[in-house]
């Protein structure tokens, strides 16, 4: 069997989560381009993993944008290597990374309230732009 895939220290996937298919691709490879399915179109079913939080899959869902369908699969393509193992590797290090993204939970934001200090600046600014405008309506004085 093989290794999981970390993503954090607590979480990791199984790697017969992922599905992967060999395409051709459109990417470096000359001649050999044409002959070759050296591109890779990986699948991650995020809907129905077993390893992935709920909380975290919400997250993932909302930064994978479009390359989630509606069924809940994250689809990555890779094709920027002329080698198979290259793009394969290079597909897994997106998911994972995407997946590690998705891991974080963002801090929730406190309101606060604004000091005096800054009240005042504010208010001091304004004050000066009155002034200034003020000063362009008025006519000078003709000699």
């Amino acid at each position: 069997m093989a290794d999981r895939i970390p993503i954090t220290r607590t979480i990791s996937i199984d790697p017969s989560e992922i599905e992967e298919t060999f395409v051709r691709g459109t990417g470096p490879g000359g001649q050999n381009v044409n002959k070759v399915s050296s591109a890779v179109q990986l699948r991650f079913d995020l809907q129905n993993s077993p390893s992935i939080p709920e909380g975290m899959k919400r997250r993932v869902a909302a930064i994978a944008g479009k390359r989630l369908t509606k069924d809940g699969v994250i689809v990555l393509m890779a094709n920027s290597h002329r080698d198979q193992p290259m793009n394969r590797q290079e597909a897994q290090a997106r998911l994972v990374a995407l997946l590690a993204e998705g891991a974080h939970v963002p801090k929730p934001r406190v309101a606060t309230r604004p000091t005096l200090a800054s009240k005042k600046r504010r208010l001091e600014g304004k004050a000066i732009r009155s002034n200034i405008k003020q000063m362009r309506s008025v006519r000078p004085e003709g000699d």
